[in-house]
């Protein structure tokens, strides 16, 4: 059996930059997932001015240029109708996971993590820190990152269940022809109940698709081939789909030695379905609670280290789920569009936000000012 300061379970952006991070800091770790790098990923792969931002901080210099495509216009729409486009805006960047995923992978065991990729996980037994994998081998740990994502092994064997698949979002989308060269981000609000539509123009392709809360949307398929329509490629293209955790955030992600970081602990934002950059963060926050924990000789400690990094983001959380029910409820999306639309100051902020510039109370706080009263109290309650 094969001892480890930190084994890490996903190679996406939170275990990647985990398995890094945990590495650098001197310890022994393995970074293992069930598929071998590159693979395809489904994800609409807009990458945020706070992703690019968090990227280099962890990693300690720029995403490589040459695996995002950056934009700076952007379409949007609402139930139909089109809204605005604006262009100069602050850049958009959109990449390919299959690249990117590899990328971080790469970094890791650089960095000194062990490479187990292409190598499924049999059998948890958090009460022996121990994991047992398809191919018989036996691993220790000290401290376990989940980073599995929605579907995360390391959460079922904690909970019983990843989520409650009625609290968070379903996506469906197809990477479909390449647009011009031209071609602005696009985002529909309102093609999916209580979410978006997306179209993502990358480097040789784009992404289109729709997500929104799961148990709000029983006819999604239809709903994206009505959205598929719109550019004419409706029954074109293989439509993949997937699970979105976003509206069912752990606030105690994990258990003593057993943190869960980025699409596994529900970190993703729950108005623009985002989750790269909470990914890559709480992944190094994980790895920075699993050094602090082992260095004191009490891992069983992680949890409660990671919790305390893990504020910021929490409180990030909040205020996107209190503005969430503006931008989609019914009650209120009439009038954030009408906001939105009447107002330069509520698209600025909202490209800001996309940016990673600002954060939800500030978008909060200028759409509530080009608000009718009456939805301010019945929002607040005051």
């Amino acid at each position: 059996m094969e001892d480890y300061d930190v084994i890490v379970i996903g190679g996406g952006p939170a275990g990647g930059a985990a398995a890094h991070v945990a590495a650098r800091a001197g310890l022994r770790v393995a970074l293992i997932d069930r598929h071998a790098f590159p693979r395809e990923k489904l994800c609409g792969g807009g990458f945020t001015g706070r992703s690019y931002r968090y990227y280099a901080e962890i990693f300690g210099e720029p995403i490589p240029e040459e695996i995002i495509l950056t934009k700076r216009s952007v379409e949007f729409h609402a139930h139909g109708q089109p809204l605005a486009r604006i262009d100069g805006i602050p850049p958009i960047h959109m990449t390919m996971r299959r690249d990117m995923d590899a990328a971080i992978v790469r970094r890791a065991l650089a960095s000194g993590a062990e490479d187990f990729t292409g190598t499924a996980v049999e059998t948890l037994e958090p009460a022996a820190r121990r994991i047992v994998l398809k191919d018989g081998r036996s691993l220790r740990y000290r401290v376990l990152i989940g980073a599995d994502g929605a579907n995360s092994q390391v959460a079922r064997t904690l909970y019983g269940a990843a989520f409650d698949h009625d609290r968070i979002g379903f996506g469906l989308e197809i990477e479909g022809p390449a647009p011009p060269d031209d071609a602005p981000v696009r985002i529909d609000f309102g093609a999916a109940e209580w979410g978006y539509g997306w179209n993502f123009p990358k480097a040789g392709s784009a992404t289109i698709g729709i997500g929104g809360v799961h148990a709000k949307n029983p006819e999604m398929k239809a709903a994206m081939q009505r959205y598929l329509a719109l550019f004419g490629v409706a029954g074109a293209y293989r439509v993949k789909g997937a699970f979105l955790p976003f509206g069912d955030v752990r606030r105690r992600p994990g258990r003593a030695e057993v943190l869960l970081a980025g699409d596994a602990a529900g970190l993703v934002d729950p108005i623009t379905g985002e989750g790269i950059a909470y990914a890559m963060k709480s992944g190094a926050l994980a790895a920075e609670a699993a050094a602090e924990a082992i260095r004191a000789g009490d891992p069983p400690r992680a949890l409660r280290l990671y919790r305390r990094k893990l504020r910021e983001i929490h409180r990030a959380m909040f205020h996107a789920r209190w503005i969430r029910q503006i931008i989609f409820g019914r009650r209120f999306r009439g009038a954030f569009v009408r906001a939105f639309r009447g107002s330069g100051t509520v698209r600025h902020e909202y490209l800001r936000l996309m940016a990673g510039e600002i954060e939800y109370p500030a978008l909060a706080w200028a759409t509530l000012k080009k608000v009718p009263g009456f939805m301010v109290r019945s929002v607040t309650g005051r």
